[in-house]
């Protein structure tokens, strides 16, 4: 302790005048007594200072205080995790304080913008977009990118994903990666950027990369999104499973469990995602997300009275288009058409209100205008957004119901075979290509395609999954019978054998079944023997015709 603490500390400073006997000051000390007094003074302040030492805990004494909520959105930014909303409130009150007196700090103002990025997405707020432009433009107005601020393109390729233009974010983060390629920061850009672009490969490089360059729990989630785009179930449970495990903050734990619900609903596990859901949200309340999984769930278990509660509330606090259009899925699965409908028209609304903020919703709204709308104006949305290099399963998926929406089967059977080969296990990817193949005639495929559909997720929704067993009910069973020759040859003689032209020296051997398949003198030497099973047929309309996609 530097300073000792004070037996009779100075009275604060007064300008009256002293009164009565207090006003005669006491006389001076001999030099001996004020000698004595302060050695007694030292020796007892540095028993007091001793003591305090030996009483208070080495540990607590190197305690630092506990952060702030501007200091931990700041933590959670710097390590690419989440912040809670209400940190990232403070980080944006904050940050808008700062920036009033201080309008050229470029770091301030990025950050703001990449605060509004981020509240928006998670408030489905679309007018924050356009404040994060402002914010950011004004960084670099600041200092440009160029000369260093990079961290405001990375907020500009942020906004671009948040407002699914991924062409946009992918040039973004593709420009932070060729000035600076060791910094973190530009590689969550470029896989949401890849992913909307359906550019799987390019985005398992940039996950690989990115786990290189930023260990831990935010890396461990793309990872599991990884493995969960090309099919690898079981890492992408263990992944995620891991992140869950070593999340540090309320914001992260909450994350990693709606990931783990995620997957289990894709599994067909409604009751295991419905236990994840509620784990995240006794973790955080405010996470909604894990809310609007928690509706889907209990849709899913029958429970169909809580998961409309459940969805009442998560559409007003979090109105993402696509919520609004699995409630109104809910209501016409339940014959609530009135109800339905009046959902599909707050979903116009919204997607209306999208546009206006320049946030692309084509995939949502050409699901509504196929399946409740209008199917030629759903084409035409996934056409533009084809032509616009967006090329994910999702868009394929949807572009290819549209087109058989409209009639148009021939065409959409590309697509839809595309959407499922892509290796992401999506029940209505393979439910929508299985109907598409049933109004071709093309049964024996479109049995398997449903079939899957139902093996992969049971109940993957309120309104198709009743049709889709309908559909496959409707196909029947396999036709009896098969392949000509499914065992080899039998070696037993024939009651006629037929006569050889020359008789052999040693009946034996032609007797000998071995004897009758020998290997081309050419094999190995450039001509490769035929094979023995046929080549897949093109798809026909021919009853059981087989597909180049369908299992053998």
């Amino acid at each position: 302790m530097d300073a000792k603490p004070q037996q009779h500390p100075e009275q604060p400073y007064s300008t009256l005048p002293p009164q009565g006997a207090t006003s005669v000051p006491p006389p001076p000390a001999p030099m001996r007594t004020t000698l004595r007094r302060a050695a007694f003074g030292a020796v007892a302040g540095a028993v007091l200072v001793a003591g305090a030492v030996i009483a208070v805990p080495d540990d607590e004494v190197a305690a630092p205080p506990a952060p702030g909520p501007v200091a931990r959105a700041e933590a959670a930014a710097a390590a690419g995790s989440p912040a809670s909303l209400s940190d990232l409130t403070a980080l944006i009150g904050d940050r808008q304080k700062f920036v009033e007196t201080h309008p050229a700090d470029a770091p301030s103002w990025a950050s703001l913008g990449t605060a509004y990025v981020e509240w928006g997405r998670r408030s489905a707020d679309a007018a924050y977009y356009s404040r994060a432009e402002q914010a950011l433009q004004r960084s670099l107005a600041a200092q440009p990118g160029e000369r260093g601020n990079t961290v405001a393109w990375v907020g500009l390729g942020a906004l671009a994903n948040a407002r699914n233009d991924f062409l946009a974010a992918k040039k973004w983060g593709e420009t932070v990666r060729s000035r600076q390629p060791k910094d973190w920061a530009a590689y969550p850009v470029l896989i949401d950027a890849y992913n909307g672009l359906g550019d799987h490969a390019a985005a398992a490089r940039a996950t690989e990369k990115y786990g290189t360059l930023r260990k831990g729990v935010p890396a461990l989630a793309r990872t599991s999104e990884m493995y969960r785009n090309q099919g690898w179930r079981e890492d992408a449970l263990a992944t995620a499973q891991e992140a869950a495990d070593r999340a540090a903050t309320a914001a992260e734990k909450a994350a990693a469990l709606h990931r783990l619900g995620d997957l289990a609903a894709e599994r067909g596990e409604p009751a295991e995602a419905l236990a994840q859901y509620d784990a995240a949200l006794r973790t955080d309340r405010s996470h909604l997300v894990s809310l609007a999984g928690r509706a889907r769930s209990l849709a899913a278990l029958g429970r169909t009275d809580e998961a409309l509660a459940d969805y009442r509330t998560v559409t007003t606090k979090l109105p993402r288009p696509e919520y609004v259009l699995e409630l109104g899925e809910l209501f016409e699965s339940l014959d609530l058409d009135g109800d339905a409908r009046t959902q599909y028209t707050r979903l116009r609304g919204l997607l209306s209100q999208a546009r206006t903020a320049g946030v692309d919703e084509s995939l949502t709204e050409a699901r509504l205008e196929a399946d409740h709308g209008d199917p030629e104006a759903a084409v035409e949305l996934m056409r533009t957004a084809w032509e616009a290099q967006r090329r994910s399963p999702a868009v394929a998926d949807t572009l290819a119901w549209s087109l058989h929406r409209a009639g148009r089967s021939e065409e959409a059977v590309q697509y839809a075979d595309q959407a499922v080969g892509t290796g992401v296990r999506n029940a209505s990817y393979a439910y929508h290509l299985g109907v598409i193949e049933s109004s071709l005639g093309q049964d024996g495929p479109a049995r398997g395609h449903l079939a899957e559909a139902l093996r992969t997720n049971p109940d993957f929704s309120p309104l198709a999954a009743p049709l889709a067993r309908e559909a496959l009910d409707s196909l029947g069973d396999p036709a009896a019978g098969g392949p000509a020759q499914m065992q080899p040859p039998s070696a037993e003689p024939s009651a006629e054998p037929e006569p050889s032209r020359e008789p052999s020296p040693e009946p034996e051997a032609v007797a000998s079944p071995e004897a009758s398949v020998k290997p081309s003198p050419d094999a190995g030497r450039g001509t490769p023997e035929p094979s023995a099973s046929p080549a897949p047929a093109p798809r026909t309309k021919d009853g059981d015709g087989a597909s180049a996609t369908a299992a053998p």
